[in-house]
């Protein structure tokens, strides 16, 4: 039996109740699965003008990929984004809208841009508005009158943050001011010319409450460098010193990762993942896609 989605769409994306790990070569296998996923769980959803798809989306070098192969087969005429509203998970406080490094810029450059969603449907965090505060809370609201978030997209940091839910965040937090840490600032320095004094040191980003309010999760973890937060995220209990953990509540969540991501995982849960691929290649089964 299917599980019901809103207006009583059919869908099943994974079974009620479950973390789901996808372990694959490298990181743009990961990108090519997560474009995919991401494609079937909007076709299957079959949105229009009165039934609206409705994403969170992240930024940062990890989605990059994703973002790619998304905007491909858009050209391709496997998706269209027509009826999708989304929402960004976060947004640096204090620089320019149109700055290089504004997720603002970072989202039209690289993906809105280049697909047909209609910019009314975009929302972004405004870093710059008068009151922050209110900016948040009108962000979620948002959010709710959008009828909730369907599948909300998310990558993690080193530390196991995610969105800009650092160490030490609450798991039932909301979309708020965030003063980052110096490790958050130190990592993402590389985009500003690896000039640490440049990077803002605040950021308005969405809550771990608000991510776990999501229908459903899909989460990107690729490198090495990531290999210790993901074995805190399923291997450990939940921790609000590593954010993502919160992800073991969530009744549908799917993490996909590359192999150099599993180097801290023990060898009996990478197998038991990787023994379940003939089900999780099933996820991305989509008719649009059989010639690809």
């Amino acid at each position: 039996m299917l599980e019901k989605g809103p207006d009583n769409t059919s869908y099943k994306p994974c079974p009620a109740n479950t973390m789901r790990l996808v372990i694959l070569d490298d990181g743009e296998r990961v990108s090519e699965w997560a474009a995919r996923y991401m494609i079937k769980r909007i076709n299957d959803f079959k949105p229009g003008p009165n039934k609206y798809f409705v994403m969170g989306l992240p930024t940062g070098s990890t989605p990059l990929g994703t973002y790619k192969k998304l905007v491909k087969y858009h050209k391709l005429g496997k998706i269209s984004f027509k009826y999708v509203k989304t929402f960004n998970m976060d947004e640096y406080v204090g620089i320019p809208r149109d700055h290089s490094q504004s997720y603002h810029t970072f989202m039209w450059e690289n993906l809105f841009k280049h697909i047909d969603i209609d910019p009314n449907n975009v929302h972004l965090l405004n870093g710059n508005a008068t009151n922050l505060d209110q900016e948040c809370q009108e962000y979620e609201r948002k959010i709710k009158e959008a009828g909730g978030i369907e599948l909300f997209v998310g990558g993690i940091g080193p530390d196991g943050h995610i969105a800009f839910n650092e160490p030490g965040s609450s798991l039932v937090s909301r979309t708020r001011v965030k003063t980052l840490n110096q490790e958050t600032i130190t990592a993402n320095a590389r985009f500003f010319g690896d000039d640490v004094t440049l990077v803002p040191k605040q950021a308005l980003t969405v809550g771990v409450g608000t991510v776990m309010d999501a229908r459903e999760v899909l989460v990107l973890i690729t490198g090495s460098h990531k290999a210790y937060a993901l074995h805190m995220a399923i291997e450990e209990g939940i921790n609000h010193m590593y954010t993502v953990s919160a992800l073991q509540q969530h009744t549908r969540s799917i993490i996909v990762c590359d192999e150099s991501a599993t180097m801290e995982l023990k060898v009996k849960t990478v197998k038991y993942f990787k023994d379940l691929w003939s089900v999780h290649s099933k996820l991305i089964e989509d008719p649009m896609m059989k010639d690809f």
